[in-house]
């Protein structure tokens, strides 16, 4: 296989990936989710007097 055959299989590929911002909005969305949960788990845990000192 000669350079150009290799050459027209890989851009393919590199044309699928997914752009940058892309990923850095998934990435930014799974910490916002986490985050909410995060706190949601807190506030359920300090109504319910869990996190006070007895």
């Amino acid at each position: 296989m000669g350079e150009d055959e290799q050459r027209a299989e890989a851009a393919p590929g590199a044309a699928r990936r997914a752009p940058a911002w892309l990923i850095l909005g998934v990435v930014a969305s799974a910490l916002v989710v986490c985050c909410c949960s995060a706190l949601i788990g807190l506030a359920v845990s300090w109504s319910a007097g869990l996190l006070g000192s007895h």
